[in-house]
C-alpha cells in the first residue's frame, strides 16, 4: 500500500486530553500519566515511526527545540565534543552553544566534506537556509568510523522524501511544527530511533523531564500528516519554480535549491522541499523585499500551507550574508507567488 493511502485512510483518532486514565486490575496501563504517554501521541509516533521506516521507533516532544535537548542530554556524557552543520538550523547551533556550560564541545563544520572526529554528528540534508546537502552514505559511514552517533536533523524534507535511517543514521529528527503538521499551529517536535534501547533510553529520559507533546498539538500533526505526501509534491514543485524564475531576475544576486542541479541531492531525492533562499543587494534591499509583499507572509517558520518570507541576518549576523533572504513555498498559486515576488524585489 502507497504511504499516500496508508496516511489517508481512517479517522483520526479522538483528541483525549486526560493527564490520567484509571489502572485495571490494580495495574497501569499504557496511558496512565500523559507525561509517559498519551493515545493521540501513541498515534502520531506510530505514524512518524512507519513513515521513517522501520526499524524506527518514534517520541514526541514539546517542539523541536524540545526534542534537541533531550537527545542531547539524554544521549552524551559531559565533556562530549558534538559536530554540527554549517549553514543549518540557527536555532540549533544556538541551543547547542547554550548548552555547552553543561560541558558539551560545540563545532560546526561543512556536512559537503568529512564531517570532524566527534562523539555525535549532526546532519542537515537542505540544511536551512544554506541549502547544502551532505552525502549521506559516505559521510555517515566516515562519522561512525570514527566513533560517532549520527543525528540527522530532516526537518526541511520530511520522510516522504528523505528516509535517513535507511543511510545509517541512528536518530531522526523534525521539528514536526514545519513541515509534518504543515499548518502554522502546532508546536511539536519528534525523534526516530534506529535502535530499540536508544529508543528506551531516550523515553526514559523524556518522562522524567517533562519535555513531551501534549495532545492538542500531537492530534494536529495527525491530522496534518493526512495530506503530508500532496502537500510536499505541490511544494517541492513550486519551490523549483520558483528558484528558477528568481534565478533570471535582475535584483536576485544567488539562488540556493537543490533543486538548480546539486548533484548530490539529486542521489538521495527526486523533489527537494519547500525551501529556498537568495541574495539580493543588502539588508536594506531584504527589508524592501519584505515590506512590499502582498500575498506572501512576512513572517517565520517554514513548511506550512502558507508561504513566508523573512530576511535572515536580522538573526543570524554575519553566518548569512546581509542580503539572504528565505522563502518557505506554501501551496498558492505559483503565478500569484511569482508576481508577489517579482513586484516586491521591483518596488
Amino acid at each position: 500500500m502507497k504511504r499516500e493511502t496508508e496516511l489517508a485512510r481512517g479517522p483520526v483518532p479522538p483528541l483525549d486530553r486526560a493527564t490520567i486514565h484509571p489502572f485495571v486490575d490494580a495495574t497501569p496501563g499504557p496511558f496512565f500519566y500523559q507525561r509517559m504517554a498519551h493515545p493521540v501521541g501513541a498515534e502520531a509516533e506510530r505514524l512518524i515511526g512507519e513513515l521513517e521506516g522501520r526499524p524506527g521507533q518514534t517520541l514526541l516532544f514539546s517542539s523541536g527545540s524540545g526534542a534537541t535537548t533531550a537527545l542531547v542530554l539524554a544521549m552524551l556524557e559531559p565533556g562530549a565534543t558534538i559536530a554540527v552543520a554549517g549553514g543549518g538550523y540557527y536555532g540549533t547551533v544556538g541551543l547547542l552553544g547554550q548548552l555547552a556550560r553543561w560541558g558539551l564541545e560545540v563545532e560546526e563544520f561543512d556536512q559537503t566534506g568529512e564531517p570532524p572526529v566527534a562523539d555525535l554528528v549532526w546532519f542537515e540534508p537542505c540544511s536551512n537556509p544554506m541549502l547544502t546537502f551532505p552525502d549521506l552514505d559516505v559521510a555517515i559511514g566516515q562519522a561512525h568510523a570514527s566513533g560517532a552517533v549520527v543525528v540527522v536533523d530532516n526537518t526541511v524534507l520530511s520522510p516522504i522524501l528523505l528516509r535517513p535511517l535507511e543511510f545509517g543514521a541512528d536518530f531522526v529528527l523534525h521539528s514536526a511544527t514545519k513541515i509534518l503538521a504543515g499548518h502554522h499551529d502546532a508546536l511539536i517536535g519528534a525523534v526516530t530511533c534506529a535502535r530499540p534501547e536508544d529508543h528506551a533510553r531516550l523515553h526514559a529520559f523524556r518522562t522524567a523531564s517533562g519535555i513531551v507533546a501534549a495532545p492538542d498539538p500531537a492530534w494536529l500533526t495527525v491530522r496534518g500528516m493526512k495530506t503530508l505526501p500532496l502537500r510536499v509534491e505541490r511544494q517541492s514543485a513550486s519551490a523549483l519554480e520558483l528558484a528558477r524564475r528568481l534565478s533570471g531576475h535582475p535584483k536576485v544576486e544567488r539562488v540556493r535549491y537543490p533543486g538548480l542541479g546539486d548533484p548530490i541531492a539529486e542521489r538521495y531525492v527526486d523533489r527537494f522541499g519547500p525551501l529556498l533562499s537568495f541574495d539580493v543587494a543588502d539588508a536594506e534591499a531584504a527589508a524592501g523585499v519584505e515590506r512590499s509583499l502582498q500575498l506572501i507572509e512576512n513572517a517565520t517558520s517554514l513548511g506550512g500551507v502558507a508561504s513566508t518570507l523573512e530576511a535572515r541576518a536580522r538573526y543570524e549576523g554575519s553566518r548569512v550574508p546581509p542580503g539572504l533572504v528565505r522563502l518557505s513555498v506554501g501551496l498558492e498559486d505559483v503565478d500569484d507567488l511569482w508576481a508577489d515576488l517579482a513586484q516586491a524585489l521591483d518596488h
